[in-house]
């Protein structure tokens, strides 16, 4: 319990810590790799309660992906990042009133997971308990294998939009037909030319 709780406020520190450096750190780079170190951290403290599949996702879905594709985003584009801060006065106040409104749902959140009553871990036949990964799936493939099913095609609908609206036909690049590679003939590839004697290539 001792390794535990130090390995909490070790984590918790640092997911603190990464958080704060990615709203104040000026370089939009340092912020992704501090928002990486945040997911990590994260990722530590859903292991310590025992959601080590959430822990996996967060860092194999957000690390490995949104995080990563952030970095390259941002290293990538020309962006004038001294211009988009520009209209940050303005728009604080709509920013606060934001903010206030998710600090209240998280107190209303921790306050009501505080005085619930404590609900017991579900068990499967022989009383050994179920472990997350587990329970999550059965729930998923079971009562929610429509919405389920339904995310994913809505999901697969957006990545080929987003790649049909961002594909360009380029006139000036040689593109490969295999069609056409595939359709011709010897004639039209083996080319037999007759060299006069004495009058080769030196």
């Amino acid at each position: 319990m001792i390794i535990q709780a130090i390995m909490f406020y070790v984590f918790a520190a640092l997911a603190v810590a990464s958080g704060v450096l990615v709203v104040s750190s000026r370089n939009p780079v340092h912020s992704v790799l501090f928002l990486i170190a945040a997911f990590f951290n994260a990722a530590g403290l859903f292991v310590l309660i025992g959601a080590e599949f959430l822990a996996m996702i967060l860092v194999i879905v957000y690390v490995g992906a949104v995080a990563v594709l952030f970095l390259f985003v941002v290293m990538m584009l020309d962006i004038d990042f001294g211009q988009l801060r520009a209209g940050f006065v303005r728009y604080l106040p709509i920013g606060a009133l934001v903010g206030f409104i998710l600090l209240a749902e998280l107190v209303l959140v921790i306050g009501s997971w505080v005085l619930a009553p404590a609900v017991p871990s579900p068990a499967v036949s022989g009383g050994v308990p179920l472990t997350n990964t587990r329970a999550l799936g059965d729930i998923l493939y079971t009562r929610y294998l429509f919405a389920f099913q339904a995310a994913g095609l809505i999901l697969l609908v957006a990545m080929i939009g987003a790649i049909v609206l961002t594909l360009r036909h380029r006139a000036d690049v040689r593109r490969q037909s295999i069609a056409a590679q595939l359709a011709r003939t010897r004639a039209q590839s083996v080319e037999v030319v007759r060299v006069p004697v004495g009058s080769g290539s030196q």
